[in-house]
């Protein structure tokens, strides 16, 4: 079959100039180490290969030197289309500075790119993005003054609107498996997600460009299970055993958690209580907004507590939490570890799973609360000098059946107590959250409105709510002053509902909420 099986060293020295370079990775799940590692010693010793334009679904790093941050070297890259930037500050840093062309795609939108891609279509056609910062009614993905070419296009078809991403042919593959056998056939039984990796290989060798797989042994042809076979030979060109174990972590902080790939299932219900503090009021009313066996997706932060709140109340087994990097069910791993499961029941290609989230299958969706604006849009994505980009916020804010922001009212030193039903501001934070206008459209209020998407903005002091006529105030919190602790740390005239609610005073106790499900 022609398969070559090279060192890292050796499969690095083939990556041509001006290649379009495709990863494949989740945080450091599946990262090609190794690879990443070999290509950025070469270039540092040789100036080669030069002119690179890396695409990517996923952020790929941990914030300092690992991933995608191997590649942050000026000349080595020069055009990056990436779904996240905030574990990458290296490429960033670049970015930034106008030393390359940078985008910002939807998560989703690009790992169904490489689908599409592979099949040989000309561009991704969807809803995703429409009247957010990827639309190039506003800033068309692009990151930096250099960026200049438009890459989503606006089209209407039977009268509704649509973004038309532009596909390109892909000339080399990075990508990571378990085991490879003979055939080049790579297994990933090991890997805590499989991600976009066979769609990426697909599109890699239908552009006729260099399939290279990471993997950490290579066993003897006809050994491997065919079911466990998640890129077929006939697709790899080049083959990587690794050399050293640390730069095959299960993550980029777990080097193997039997757990995430259901080879154990183990306890997860030991958690101490959260301590009564403004993260845990804020989960524990945006839990409130719980309904019989959701299919739920939680950000990072805040939201996250939502899953722990609804263990301590006894109603965790009335939702489903899923990844967005595959997993279903289970309980999502945090931190360095972020796309894995403890336990999950399922683990699907990325791609799957957000066809799922654009179709809409997603029940309730808890996101973070970063910035909102009168409009109800929110930012979570560009905050002055940093891009930390929409990840798959996009895909999942915009089709989920109902969205929960939730986040503190102010940000920087803010301090609050609970007693007996009440809330008490005991320092304001200095940042105001709840803009005049958000520096960047990540989520859009107006998009919202139209489709008639159900919207909440929880706080540990104030409850909105998204209508047509914009943000309106639904629900305060007693021992809270309307004037001087809500609407005047508002940038905004802010609509106050005639049937204004006090925060259900549970939410204030240290006791249990005895929270039950509707």
């Amino acid at each position: 079959m022609g398969i070559k099986f090279k060192t890292a060293k050796e499969a690095m020295q083939t990556i041509p100039n001006n290649a379009v370079v495709a990863t494949g990775g989740f945080v450091g799940i599946c990262v090609p180490e190794e690879l990443e590692i070999e290509l950025e010693k070469r270039y540092i010793e040789t100036k080669q290969p030069k002119g690179l334009t890396l695409v990517y679904a996923a952020g790929q790093g941990d914030g300092k030197e690992k991933g995608l941050n191997h590649l942050g070297h000026e000349g080595l890259v020069t055009k990056v289309i990436g779904g996240h930037w905030g574990l990458v500050p290296k490429l960033q840093k670049l970015a930034l500075e106008n030393k390359l062309e940078a985008y910002n795609l939807p998560q989703g939108v690009i790992s169904h790119m490489f689908r599409d891609i592979a099949a040989g279509k000309p561009g991704t056609l969807t809803h995703v993005g429409l009247k957010t910062f990827v639309d190039p009614r506003l800033e068309g993905g692009k990151i930096n003054d250099v960026t200049k070419e438009e890459i989503v296009n606006l089209m209407e078809i039977d009268n509704e609107e649509y973004l038309y991403y532009k596909t390109f042919p892909v000339d080399v593959a990075l990508l990571r498996g378990t085991y490879a056998d003979e055939n080049g056939n790579i297994s990933m039984e090991e890997e805590a997600v499989p991600l976009e990796s066979l769609s990426i290989a697909a599109a890699c060798k239908n552009s006729g460009g260099k399939v290279i797989v990471q993997v950490k042994k290579v066993v003897k042809a006809g050994s491997l299970d065919p079911k466990l076979i998640k890129i077929p030979g006939i697709y790899v060109d080049t083959v990587v055993e690794i050399e050293k174990e640390e730069n095959h972590m299960q993550t980029f902080s777990e080097m193997y958690n039997s757990s995430y790939t259901g080879n154990t299932v183990v306890p997860t219900n030991k958690n101490k209580p959260l301590a009564l503090n403004a993260k845990k009021i804020i989960a524990r009313r945006a839990a409130m907004e719980l309904i019989p066996n959701a299919i739920v997706n939680l950000g990072i932060g805040v939201p996250e507590l939502v899953a722990t709140v609804a263990n301590e109340e006894g109603i965790g087994d009335e939702m489903i939490l899923t990844v967005e990097a595959g997993p279903i069910g289970g309980v999502p791993a945090g931190g360095l570890s972020f796309g894995a499961s403890t336990n999950p029941q399922v683990i699907l290609d990325q791609p799957y799973q957000f066809d799922f989230y654009d179709g809409g299958g997603l029940d309730l969706a808890f996101l973070g609360l970063a910035q909102c604006d009168k409009d109800g849009n929110i930012n979570v994505s560009k905050f002055g000098p940093k891009v930390a980009g929409c990840g798959g916020f996009i895909n999942i804010t915009q089709n989920a059946q109902k969205v929960i922001y939730c986040g503190t009212f102010t940000a920087g030193g803010l301090k609050v107590e609970a007693n007996n039903g009440e809330l008490s501001i005991k320092n304001e934070g200095k940042i105001k959250k709840f803009v005049n206008e958000v520096e960047q459209v990540t989520f859009s209020g107006k998009y919202a409105a139209e489709v008639g998407q159900p919207v909440l903005y929880v706080t540990e002091r104030a409850v909105f709510e998204l209508r047509k006529e914009g943000l309106v105030l639904t629900e305060i919190a007693s021992g809270v002053d309307l004037q001087t602790e809500v609407l005047d740390l508002i940038e905004f005239e802010v609509k106050i509902a005639d049937d204004l609610k006090k925060m259900d005073s549970r939410i204030f106790k240290s006791e249990d909420m005895n929270l039950v499900i509707k």
